[in-house]
């Protein structure tokens, strides 16, 4: 048995800005650092505005943790090239932020950006990526570390810890077979639904708290429109490839004509009708 729920990118910038809600968070937080994450406050800033692109296009949620550490929650539902850079930026624009004018570089937050793309990015077999920075001799392959005044200083152990950190999810990629806690919630993420045996921090929650017939009438309809935006903009994007996957073929029918083809070949080629194909030979002709 499973409970359709409301969407989490839905959720995550209506719902589970409510501190009664930070549950739900904590515990997503919790099984994906492999740590007990505790959400002090919900930030603002530049990054994370409710525009009208937002809500079927973009959607962030800015948090303070109890180590004081930002964490950065991003999703993306829809393909974006430069996505690696955005993720690159958004810890940046994060940083320079939060350290006040006159701050010492010391006291700089560390970053953890979470991001969870319905799209492939990239090149890679696994659903889940982590990325640090470490620092690697080029002569001796040794890692450079903290020295123990450092450790002292900044209460941290590594490096590492000093750099930002990023996560990447690529839900869709998931098998749906729910391995371990952390894979339960990637299941959520992806079918927007809780099984009865799942065990995973938060998801019990989650399953109450996104119960779109517990929503006020008012939100179910803003919930359904969002719905119809995801739709509007999936169909958008397939126009937009079907127009421009039609064009190159037109254009690789254009060369064949030219160097003597015919239209048989031609139609075995680009995959198009020999009425389009004749019609390019017309205008060519002309």
């Amino acid at each position: 048995m499973s409970k359709k729920l409301i969407r989490f990118d839905w959720a995550i910038k209506r719902l589970l800005r409510n501190k009664s809600n930070f549950v739900v968070l904590e515990g997503f937080l919790s099984e994906l650092l492999f740590d007990t994450i505790k959400i002090e406050q919900i930030l603002e800033s530049e990054s994370n505005k409710d525009t009208d692109e937002d809500k079927y296009n973009r959607v962030d949620i800015f948090t303070l943790n109890a180590k004081n550490e930002l964490i950065i929650i991003e999703i993306q539902s829809t393909y974006e090239i430069d996505y690696f850079h955005r993720m690159a930026y958004g810890v940046s624009k994060s940083i320079s932020e939060n350290l006040k004018l006159g701050q010492r570089y010391s006291e700089i937050k560390k970053v953890i950006s979470i991001n969870i793309v319905y799209f492939d990015l990239g090149q890679g077999q696994d659903y889940i990526y982590k990325g640090r920075t470490n620092f690697r001799g080029l002569h001796q392959n040794d890692l450079l570390g903290l020295s123990d005044k450092q450790k002292s200083t900044f209460l941290k152990d590594e490096v590492a810890d000093i750099f930002p950190e990023f996560y990447i999810l690529k839900v869709n990629q998931f098998n749906d077979i729910a391995k371990d806690t952390l894979d339960e919630w990637v299941y959520f993420l992806k079918n927007s639904e809780v099984k009865d045996n799942f065990k995973a921090k938060g998801l019990k929650e989650a399953g109450e708290v996104l119960d779109i017939m517990r929503l006020p009438k008012s939100d179910q309809y803003s919930y359904n429109r969002y719905l119809d935006s995801l739709h509007l903009k999936a169909s958008e994007l397939y126009s937009l490839q079907t127009e421009a996957e039609f064009k190159l073929k037109e254009e690789i029918a254009r060369k064949l004509i030219i160097n003597g083809a015919n239209n048989n070949l031609i139609a075995i080629s680009t995959e198009l009708p020999i009425q389009t194909t004749e019609k390019l030979r017309s205008g060519l002709a002309k």
